[in-house]
């Protein structure tokens, strides 16, 4: 909303979350405030604008054009972040307003802008992040996922942290559910893992089919229909720490279902626009707070990745986290995430015509064309 002071709360809010992490990270390492002389943010360009106190409105207004995308090294104290009083942060540039300095965190973790293999990075979160290229030259986009992979719109989703259901095996045609839960603890929901596992399950269980629509109710005894709406139990009351059960609707697939179909059609307008294939790719790295657990496999499964060799892929965790540790530990690489984030040139897909061809061939399980899914097929 554009109500005066908007702006400060939303930094007051997040300086304040941060000085609690600090806080809390400090006493369980046993140091003093007062020790910690640097910080690194590696955020998108929206948060990075906020943690500032930058002018962030033209980033939603075309032609979407940030404040600041280098930003230079300054003073914690002058945005009220709470360590040592001479303090230093820094923040990894940023590429464009949807490209920001946690996907160049994640191509310096990759390592992909030193190789010569033709490489992808796929960061998948709110946003689809895209970067393709190697030691020559890298090309990025960003395509809107939604928030489904990280929790957000699914009933029961929920972060990568205690209690998520991270693993999910279907079996005996829908009857039976097999889980691994973060911490070993009873389920309280499910993370974005979980919820790819769980797609791609119940489609080789036959109880959704390739429109990604549930069979019909009686199909087993898990799917049922609740308040006019189908769902399926992933697992009973007495089984989880909510004295609930903790199901999947009919329209959390369909928000996983479109929030895949824009990450596979993102990368693949990337590519289009280089006159590439994704069997051009020599190494394919997939980032995300997934915890520590995807399934590549089921990934490809249901239209999320693309049918490349899977000794091609790797899934890498949190590579956002990953580089500005780097980026905090050496100078070396804080120089590198600046020649990164320049030599990365940006294209927008929200006025390519083709994104949405390609996305609307992505709504299925996994693709309309299962040419391009032999191993599916």
């Amino acid at each position: 909303k554009n109500e005066v002071g908007g702006r400060e709360r939303v930094h007051e809010s997040i300086i304040g979350d941060i000085n609690g992490l600090i806080n809390n990270t400090v006493s369980a390492a046993g140091v003093a405030i007062q020790d910690i002389t640097s910080l690194t943010f590696a955020g998108n360009t929206t948060m990075t604008h906020f943690l500032l106190d930058l002018d962030s409105s033209n980033i939603r207004r075309e032609p979407y054009i940030p404040a600041a995308t280098h930003i230079p090294p300054g003073r914690a104290i002058e945005v009220g972040i709470q360590i040592n009083p001479r303090g230093i942060i820094y923040a990894v540039p940023s590429v464009s307003s949807y490209v920001g300095g946690d996907i160049v965190s994640g191509v310096l973790a990759s390592g992909i802008y030193r190789t010569p293999q033709l490489s992808m990075l796929i960061d998948i979160g709110t946003n689809g992040e895209i970067v393709v290229g190697n030691s020559d030259w890298l090309m990025c986009c960003s395509a809107s996922a939604g928030p489904a992979f990280e929790g957000g719109e699914v009933k029961f989703g929920m972060r990568a942290t205690h209690g998520a259901v991270e693993k999910v095996k279907v079996l005996e045609g829908g009857e039976k559910v097999e889980m691994v839960v973060i911490a070993d603890e009873p389920p309280r929901g499910i993370c974005g893992s979980g919820l790819i596992d769980v797609i791609s399950e119940l489609r080789r269980a036959g109880v959704l089919d390739r429109g990604a629509e549930f069979a019909a109710p009686g199909y087993c005894s898990r799917l049922r229909v609740d308040d006019g709406a189908k769902e399926f139990v992933l697992a009973y009351a007495d089984e989880t720490a909510i004295g609930r059960d903790i199901v999947i609707t009919q329209a959390d697939i369909n928000n996983l279902v479109r929030s895949k179909a824009a990450v596979y059609a993102g990368a693949s307008v990337l590519l289009h626009s280089l006159d590439l294939k994704f069997s051009d790719l020599e190494q394919l790295f997939i980032a995300g707070g997934f915890g520590n657990y995807l399934d590549l496999e089921g990934s490809i499964s249901i239209g999320l990745l693309p049918d490349i060799p899977l000794e091609r892929v790797k899934f890498i965790g949190n590579s956002s986290v990953t580089g500005a540790k780097v980026a905090l530990l050496s100078r070396e690489a804080l120089d590198e995430v600046e020649k990164i984030a320049r030599k990365m040139t940006y294209i927008d897909l929200s006025s390519n015509n083709l994104f949405m061809d390609e996305y609307s061939s992505a709504l299925f399980l996994p693709h309309t064309n299962l040419d391009l899914f032999p191993s599916v097929r």
